[in-house]
C-alpha cells in the first residue's frame, strides 16, 4: 500500500461527512465520520482529520469530494464547486473543493454524490465493466447519478431526476409531498422523510402488507422505466437507506417491466434480475467515487 499513491476522499452528506485517505483500488486506511453542522465548524473538522491522517500516513496526491447538491459544476464559472440551491440554506455558496484544497495544498475536485457513486459502481461495483449506468439513492432525498460512455454526466447542471413528477400512487391521492421546492415530485413522495410523514414510520417499522411498500415500489419502478426510456442504462443500481429493505427489489423489477410493456426488448425478466440491483462496492459507493474523482484531479495536473 505504501508504494501506491494516497488520495483524500470526502463523501459529503446532509447529516454526515465521511472522510478518508486511501485509494479506490486498495480501500481506506484512515476513515472518520463527522457530523454535518454549520459549514465553518464542519470544514474545520474535515481539515483537522486530514492533517492528522496525513501526518500519520503520508501525503495525499489529490482530494475528491462526492457531495450533496445541487452543485455548480461549470468549470468556467467563478463559483465552480459551490453548493447552490440546497434546502440546507446555511450551506448555499459553500465551496468545498476550494476551501479544502487550499487548506491542504492539493488539487481538489467535486461532483455529486450520486454521479460519484455511479462511477464507482461502474468501475468497481455491481455494474463493473458497463459504460452506461444509473445510480439512484433513496434516503433523506432521492438523487440520480448517470454514467454515459464511462463518464459522469453533467452539462448545464447535473442530473436531478429525483425531482421528476411521476404518476401518483392511488394511496397517495391526498398527500401533498415534502419537497420544499416541488411538493409532490419523486423525492417529495418517496424519500425516507416522505414515507415517515405520510405513514408515521419508516418502511422497516411498517408491516409487509402496508400500502407504503407497494407505493414505494410503484414510484421507483416509474423512475427506473423513465431512466431506461431516456438514458438507456445497461445497469441501474438502487442504494440509500430506504433500499436497505431488499424485498423491494422484486416488486420494483416486475413493476418496471409492466410499465415498459415489452417496448424495451432488452429488458426481459432475466435481464432485470441482474441489471436492477443493490450496490456492489466494498466501501460506500460515494466514497469510492470520491477516490476516483481525486485520481482524475491528479491526472489533470
Amino acid at each position: 500500500m505504501s508504494a501506491s499513491p494516497l488520495y483524500g476522499a470526502v463523501e459529503a452528506g446532509g447529516t454526515k461527512m465521511v472522510c478518508a485517505i486511501g485509494s479506490a483500488e486498495h480501500g481506506s486506511i484512515e476513515r472518520a465520520r463527522i457530523p454535518t453542522t454549520d459549514p465553518d465548524e464542519t470544514i474545520q473538522s474535515i481539515i483537522a482529520f486530514f492533517r492528522t491522517a496525513i501526518a500519520a500516513r503520508g501525503s495525499i496526491e489529490a482530494l475528491g469530494i462526492a457531495s450533496f447538491g445541487p452543485l455548480d459544476l461549470d468549470r468556467t464559472s467563478i463559483s465552480y464547486g459551490a453548493v447552490t440551491t440546497t434546502p440546507k440554506t446555511g450551506w448555499r455558496g459553500t465551496n468545498l473543493p476550494r476551501q479544502l484544497g487550499e487548506a491542504l495544498g492539493v488539487p481538489a475536485g467535486i461532483n455529486t454524490d450520486v454521479n460519484a457513486a455511479a462511477l464507482a459502481e461502474a468501475r468497481a461495483g455491481a455494474a463493473q465493466g458497463r459504460d452506461a449506468v444509473a445510480y439512484v439513492t433513496v434516503g433523506t432525498g432521492i438523487g440520480v447519478g448517470l454514467i454515459s460512455g464511462g463518464r459522469m454526466v453533467q452539462g448545464l447542471g447535473h442530473p436531478e431526476a429525483g425531482h421528476l413528477r411521476l404518476q401518483r400512487h392511488p394511496a397517495h391521492r391526498d398527500f401533498q409531498g415534502v419537497c420544499p421546492y416541488h411538493g409532490d415530485c419523486l423525492e417529495g413522495l418517496a424519500s425516507g422523510p416522505a414515507i415517515e410523514t405520510a405513514w408515521g414510520g419508516s418502511l422497516d417499522t411498517l408491516p409487509k402488507g402496508h400500502p407504503a411498500w407497494d407505493m414505494e415500489a410503484h414510484y421507483l419502478a416509474h423512475l427506473c422505466a423513465a431512466l431506461i426510456l431516456t438514458t438507456a442504462p445497461e445497469h441501474i443500481v438502487l442504494g440509500g437507506g430506504v433500499m436497505s429493505q431488499h424485498r423491494l427489489f422484486s416488486d420494483i423489477r416486475s413493476k418496471t417491466l409492466a410499465l415498459l410493456g415489452g417496448y424495451a426488448a432488452a429488458w426481459t425478466p432475466d435481464a432485470a434480475a441482474v441489471r436492477i440491483t443493490p450496490p456492489g462496492c466494498a466501501e460506500p459507493s460515494g466514497l469510492v467515487g470520491a477516490y476516483l474523482i481525486a485520481e482524475q484531479m491528479r491526472l489533470r495536473r
